[in-house]
């Protein structure tokens, strides 16, 4: 077990110094990092691939696993009131650290960055609430795996979560093949992981050939105030919220997904860590249930990061332009894109395009100044992502343990170092058994949370 425990460090390493190899690369060779972008999109999009296998799996498994089905509810109903809840709390402090650092004041717009703008526009049409609620149904049950969106496979995951667990003794021999499947999933991802470093450094080279350091000089002030707000939501808000409702150090959980977070800040997307949240959260001491629901719920209401960085991109925007919004106008606009970027939250450019389309549908006048950080958004989109899954981590936890589904004390062995994470299988055996929403099986025992 310490081989493999190596090989995986050995992994990580790599991922940081391919991440400084493409900023050289960037910046030594900017026309020839440009064209290592389909190696960081490759690798993404491998990521992706898993993901509603992964989702399907660990929901159904949760659920199949729980007597009753109102636990379920509960657990989703306070999820989602929790994600309403904090989305509104960073959309208070992004409208806060906006207003007073008004970043947008000086600039002024170019015909290229005004094109660049109505592109966006375009990209981020608005999405009315019945498309919205129609979008999450699949076409067929299948096509929820095979159209990449989370929400469909939600939808299916669940009904077929309910449907196992009405069925009783009957559904255990399909439960018991979903686990299988599941160890199976995780293998592959475990495998794909290996190629982190290449997508890394085609993904950073990338970026920083097409950017340079030109547009990062002039538009400094956004992007270290939203990367300011970001830290202070992070470990003062969710921080204190941890402490106090856990009494778990938020530095020591983050320190936890420390893997994760160089996933993300290297891919600059969240959802190429969300296997990694599901498998680490459970292996924390977090019910199967409660990880099922909640996380892949939360990567598409809980946008912490996203809510702040339409904010502050919003009040940036109107105050380049010279068209400052009045408080009533930011809070109706930034609501409504809160709600358009539901389902968004893991793709890379997802919230420029929201950006665009929420102003488009609210002020067309100011469409034209989403260029300006056009430049720069994918810096930002790296501290959106990091957010989001901060605080999709937190939202885990805490709605563990509001509903008594989280080990506490496993949790504080494995802070702690004593209980380590296999980067092998990414599935921690036998511990689901011990929680108390997986029922005792009428058999010989139980593994992973499917009776056996």
């Amino acid at each position: 077990m310490a081989g493999r425990r190596d090989k995986t460090h050995y992994l990580y390493i790599a991922v940081i110094a391919a991440v400084l190899l493409g900023i050289a690369v960037g910046f030594a060779a900017p026309g020839t990092a440009v064209e290592l972008k389909p190696l960081g999109t490759g690798f993404v999009n491998l990521i992706k691939m898993m993901i509603s296998p992964v989702i399907f799996c660990t929901i159904v498994l949760g659920i199949g696993s729980v007597r009753k089905a109102a636990k379920v509810g509960a657990v989703g109903g306070l999820a989602l009131g929790y994600f309403m809840v904090m989305s509104t709390v960073a959309l208070a402090i992004g409208l806060l650290v906006g207003n007073l650092l008004e970043p947008g004041s000086g600039l002024h717009l170019t015909e290229a960055v005004k094109h660049a703008g109505e592109a966006q526009a375009k990209a981020g049409g608005a999405q009315s609430t019945p498309e919205f609620l129609l979008g999450i149904i699949p076409t067929t049950l299948v096509s929820a795996f095979t159209g990449g969106q989370v929400l469909q496979t939600l939808l299916v995951a669940l009904l077929c979560g309910f449907a196992l667990q009405a069925m009783g003794t009957a559904g255990e021999p399909l439960l018991r093949g979903i686990g299988h499947v599941q160890k199976l999933v995780f293998r592959v991802l475990a495998m794909i992981m290996w190629a982190a470093p290449v997508g890394a450094f085609g993904a950073i080279a990338a970026v920083v050939g097409a950017t340079g350091m030109d547009a990062l000089k002039s538009l400094a002030v956004i992007m270290i105030g939203f990367y300011t707000t970001c830290l202070l939501f992070v470990f003062v808000v969710l921080g204190t919220l941890l402490r106090v409702c856990t009494g778990l150090n938020v530095f020591s959980l983050l320190r936890y997904l420390g893997r994760e977070f160089l996933l993300i800040l290297s891919t600059s997307s969240s959802e190429s860590a969300l296997p990694r949240l599901i498998a680490k959260m459970e292996h924390l001491g977090v019910s199967k249930p409660v990880v099922g629901i909640t996380v892949p719920t939360g990567y598409s209401f809980n946008l912490d990061g996203t809510a702040i960085y339409l904010t502050m991109s919003s009040l940036f925007i109107a105050e380049a332009m010279g068209k400052p919004l009045a408080i009533g106008e930011q809070i109706s606009l930034l609501l409504f894109m809160i709600v358009a970027s539901k389902g968004a939250a893991g793709v890379t450019g997802a919230g420029l395009a929201t950006l665009a389309g929420g102003l488009q549908s609210h002020r067309p006048e100011l469409v034209d100044g989403v260029g300006l950080i056009v430049g720069i958004d994918r810096f930002m989109s790296e501290a959106r992502a990091l957010t989001n899954f901060a605080g999709n981590a937190v939202a885990t936890v805490l709605i563990g343990t509001w509903t008594k589904e989280f080990d506490r004390e496993r949790a504080t062995e494995v802070l702690a170092g004593r209980l380590e994470f296999d980067e092998t299988t990414l599935i921690d055996d036998g511990h689901g058994a011990e929680l108390p929403t997986v029922p005792a099986p009428s058999s010989a025992g139980a593994k992973d949370g499917v009776p056996v």
